[in-house]
């Protein structure tokens, strides 16, 4: 906390009077003991803090020390983090290790407790969290709220289990968020029913207008993969109040360029009043979850930014508890070197470890689509190279191959389209939700090349052909590497870009490859154990 004395003025901007005006504010102690109106003031204009409402910071494979060095940058004070995917891998010790870290810096980390540990019954994850788990992190004050129950039909069937987890949140009276892509109608009512308060998985308008009216708030998402905010922002014409901002998974390079701000900046310019757009990103998380940001009133802490004008939208200035932390563009929180916990076992492959005997049959292809988390099934032509079916590069469907990193195991192998690789392959221990290894490419040698680079570092993201190969290290957890924000951010750019040098077309390929593993979103996934029907909850089998 900032122990200096000081005053800063301008255009004050008060959400909770929701009018503007010139004044003066004095902070003492990190906290805000006066405001004064004046004549008038500076142009630009002080407000609180920004606030991400659902993130998991692992997928920016940044520390939580260091992404708070890149998002306060862009005026955000405050994240609800979910860290769901350490916990995958580490259980309790992981979410403990990211609530330490988050210490170190000047920036508000609020942790929930990830409530689908593993997420499903379907995959093999590093650890195993169940009710008694959850019960003594929802019992520590730091833990604000159940993270999201992505076991939907867990919910609406009433699993024994999933119940018991949300009794025990209840019992803590935390929120609950949810998560269930796609769900209206009467399944909507029952999840809602049973006690979960939030949804960023919406990703049309319908399905957000049939959660609303059962009672659900909704957080619009807009990450490096999945992007949901022309779908649903205008929500804001009559639902603004039941409206949150999150990004929920922001790779490094693009939270470099933008954060909370780009969401802020998008609705204003859609013509939605300012003060009722700030008010969703600010104090609709902080009343929602019970969160100690500021909100630019007297004894509150001085958690505030400053802008060139509430259109433009340029972050001039960000404070938390009274401390300047960024300006102009630069963060001026220092950069620590944080610890590497790892749970890594598997060994390297080769290539005849991807080898899929051939039926000669039409096989089932999971369809990636650009800027969605969900997927389509599509029926390609396998092609084959003597008994082994292989990439179809010239069709778009390559190979996709899953591979337990706890313990040594066969791959799972499937097909993808819509990645675009013309030569070599792409590979990742960032795998939701289990974060095995994933790796896609153009032929089987390529393929084995880049998990075993994976391996030799004990994580990280890779592209690299039979020449070349270009490797982004995690270290930590397999997720998160523990260099710089901005190095990390610079050297994902150079992994990103060799990976479309090598054909890949989507924005975020690393991203959306990590997508390919997570079976709670429909339709067709891929985990270690096998292809998974997401619309029926259960495996299937390659040939169509």
């Amino acid at each position: 906390m900032s122990n200096n004395t000081y005053t800063i003025s301008g255009q004050i901007v008060d959400l909770h009077q929701s009018k503007l005006f010139p004044g003066t504010i004095k902070v003492e102690n990190g906290k805000i003991t006066q405001i004064e109106k004046a004549a008038s003031a500076p142009d630009h204009f002080i407000l609180p803090g920004l606030i991400d409402a659902h993130v998991h910071i692992e997928s920016s494979m940044l520390v939580p020390s260091e992404f708070a060095r890149l998002a306060v940058v862009h005026g955000t004070v405050a994240t609800v983090s979910d860290p769901h995917e350490i916990a995958n891998v580490l259980g309790i010790p992981g979410v403990d290790y990211m609530i330490e870290n988050g210490k170190t810096v000047p920036f508000k980390f609020y942790f929930g407790a990830p409530s689908c540990v593993p997420a499903t019954a379907f995959e093999s994850s590093g650890a195993d969290l169940g009710p008694d788990d959850m019960d003594t992190l929802l019992s520590r004050p730091e833990i604000k709220y159940m993270a999201e129950m992505m076991n939907y039909p867990g919910v609406i069937f009433q699993d024994e289990m999933v119940m018991q987890k949300l009794a025990v949140a209840k019992k803590h009276h935390k929120p609950i968020d949810g998560h269930a892509p796609g769900l209206k109608g009467e399944d909507a009512k029952k999840y809602i029913q049973a006690g979960i308060t939030t949804d960023h998985e919406c990703f049309t308008m319908e399905e957000a207008l049939d959660k609303i009216k059962y009672g659900m708030k909704i957080q619009i998402r807009e990450g490096s993969a999945a992007k949901n905010f022309e779908a649903l922002i205008d929500l804001m014409k009559d639902h603004a109040d039941k409206v949150l901002f999150c990004s929920d998974d922001k790779h490094p390079d693009d939270l470099v360029r933008g954060h909370i701000n780009q969401l802020v900046k998008r609705a204003i310019a859609k013509g939605y009043d300012p003060i009722q757009v700030l008010k969703s990103a600010i104090l609709n998380p902080i009343t929602h979850y019970g969160l100690e940001v500021g909100t630019l009133q007297i004894g509150d802490p001085a958690d505030m930014i400053v802008v060139d004008s509430l259109h433009d939208f340029n972050v001039l200035k960000t404070y938390v508890d009274g401390e300047l932390v960024a300006e102009n563009g630069k963060s001026l929180i220092d950069a620590a070197l944080a610890a590497t916990p790892n749970n890594f076992v598997a060994k390297k492959l080769s290539q005849e470890d991807f080898f899929v005997q051939n039926e000669g049959k039409n096989i089932k292809v999971i369809e990636a689509l650009e800027g969605q988390l969900i997927t389509n099934t599509f029926i390609g032509k396998a092609k084959v190279e003597g008994e082994n079916l292989v990439s179809n590069v010239a069709d778009d469907i390559l190979k996709i191959a899953v591979i337990n990193r706890y313990k040594k195991a066969t791959p799972a192998i499937a097909f993808i389209k819509n990645i675009g690789l013309k030569r070599g392959a792409i590979a990742s221990t960032v795998a939701h939700d289990s974060h095995n290894i994933i790796v896609t490419g153009v032929d089987d040698a390529s393929m084995a090349k880049a998990v075993n680079l994976l391996v030799e570092s004990k994580g990280g993201v890779v592209a690299c052909d039979a020449e070349s190969a270009h490797l982004l290290p995690l270290p930590v957890a397999g997720l998160m590497s523990n260099k710089n924000a901005f190095e990390v951010a610079d050297d994902y750019e150079k992994v990103d870009a060799a990976a479309k040098a090598l054909g890949a077309m989507l924005h975020a390929p690393f991203m959306t490859l990590s997508f390919m593993a997570l079976l709670v979103i429909p339709q067709l996934k891929l985990s270690d154990k096998g292809l998974f029907d997401g619309s029926k909850f259960a495996f299937t089998v390659l040939n169509a």
